[in-house]
């Protein structure tokens, strides 16, 4: 039986326990079974869509009444498209490649060893997020088809859209015979759970923080269990001298304005001083709302720009606000992006090959993109399916994290009788 909420120490180590318990099986499932699952959950979420939705209205109302910005209110509303992308979302997940048993690479010694790496789960999955109750729909299906167990807690924005959501899904769970706590939610805002979570090493094997600089920040100065994250994505597209004026403004504007809330936007935008047409891209994006904030030469050259200020190269606005800076050439691009970039994305737009090559291997970036939007930086956009995040680090998994980032590795040795003289 779940601890009572009023501990939250208690309640987080009695959930672990329990995702330990299911994280051993789940990991033992066959691909056809955790498929079956997930198919099931999907179709407990369509069956549940006017309860789900019902509860996203409560919690868009206090949200309304609580003072939660657009880009909040955005993140967390539900419509019945939505929903049926979050179900269609869960179908997807359940028809990629399981990397389960995955064979990475093989050898033999000379000694007549097979040695060979193969994928298996990391084991239980702790998920911290806000605002977005598709999250709880996603890291649930990533988890199942990883083989991993997962304990979510959703913020207190989004309480009620997530537990009908995770009610849904244990309803598909139960269904297809698969123990249901393999996927859990904390049943409680407490913030307490945050640190009990934080602090559970040996029950939960990695922690997962989307949201917001103060939620991702706290966890990782915190946690004393491994974390999966990015704290910015102050993503960077420069304009090389080389580009060509149409998709160059086309990308600069949809880089930043497409979404300006998503952590794959474009924050600065860099131009080449010997670019020919840099007035269209500035005029197109204000044109299109967008404020900027620009250096001497952005000023000089469009009057409606803004004179920016020394901390605008390291904010990450996630707003209709670009700060542009005029560099010299593809190095003073790198040299910028190496001092002031978050290790997200960032774009290259340039019809020179050797330029974009240069680009491409010295900018130190989870993803470095060439003539396209950094707004493709996703989960989904890349084949993966549903994201459970994107990683800046240099360990473990780098960039949108799907099925393989949930996964490890260990060694298999098959011998004939061998012993080590």
């Amino acid at each position: 039986m779940l601890q009572s909420t009023s501990d939250p120490v208690a309640l987080v180590a009695d959930m672990g326990r329990r995702a330990r318990a299911a994280a051993t099986q789940i990991a033992r499932l066959p691909t056809s079974h955790k498929c079956k699952a997930l198919m099931t959950a999907a179709a407990a979420v369509r069956d549940s869509a006017a309860t789900i939705l019902a509860a996203n209205a409560e919690d868009m109302a206090d949200g309304r009444t609580n003072g939660l910005s657009p880009a909040m209110l955005d993140r967390l509303a539900l419509n019945s498209e939505r929903l049926e992308a979050m179900a269609a979302g869960i179908e997807a997940v359940a028809q990629l490649r399981d990397p389960v048993g995955m064979v990475i690479d093989e050898a033999i010694r000379p000694n007549g060893l097979k040695l060979s790496r193969v994928r298996v789960p990391l084991g239980v999955v702790g998920i911290i997020y806000e605002s977005r109750p598709n999250v709880t729909a996603d890291a649930a299906a990533l988890c199942l088809k990883s083989g991993n167990a997962v304990i979510l807690r959703g913020g207190s924005e989004a309480s009620r859209s997530n537990r009908a959501i995770h009610a849904a899904l244990s309803a598909g769970l139960a269904k297809a015979d698969v123990p249901v706590d393999a996927i859990q939610l904390v049943p409680t805002t407490d913030r307490a759970a945050v640190g009990a979570m934080l602090a559970a090493h040996g029950l939960i094997d990695i922690i997962v923080p989307r949201g917001g600089k103060a939620l991702v920040a706290r966890v990782q100065e915190d946690a004393r269990v491994p974390v999966l994250a990015h704290l910015d994505g102050i993503c960077h597209t420069y304009i090389d001298v080389d580009a060509d004026p149409a998709k160059a403004k086309q990308i600069a504007v949809n880089a930043k304005m497409r979404r300006t809330g998503v952590c794959g936007a474009t924050e600065t935008l860099l131009i080449d001083r010997k670019f020919a047409e840099p007035l269209p891209i500035l005029a197109a994006l204000i044109d299109a709302g967008c404020a900027i904030r620009g250096d001497a030469t952005t000023v000089a050259l469009e009057p409606r720009a803004e004179a920016a200020e020394d901390s605008d190269w390291e904010t990450e606005y996630l707003d209709a606000i670009i700060s542009v800076r005029f560099v010299d050439s593809v190095e003073g691009a790198i040299g910028h992006i190496a001092a002031y970039g978050s290790g997200h994305t960032d774009a290259i737009v340039t019809e020179n090959a050797a330029t974009a090559e240069i680009f491409l291997s010295a900018v130190d970036s989870a993803i470095v993109m060439h003539n396209a939007s950094t707004q493709f930086a996703d989960g989904a956009e890349f084949g993966l399916g549903a994201e459970i995040g994107i990683a800046t680090g240099r360990l473990h998994a780098r960039g949108p994290v799907a099925l393989e980032g949930l996964t490890t590795y260990k060694w298999l040795v098959r011998g004939t009788g061998q012993i080590r003289p």
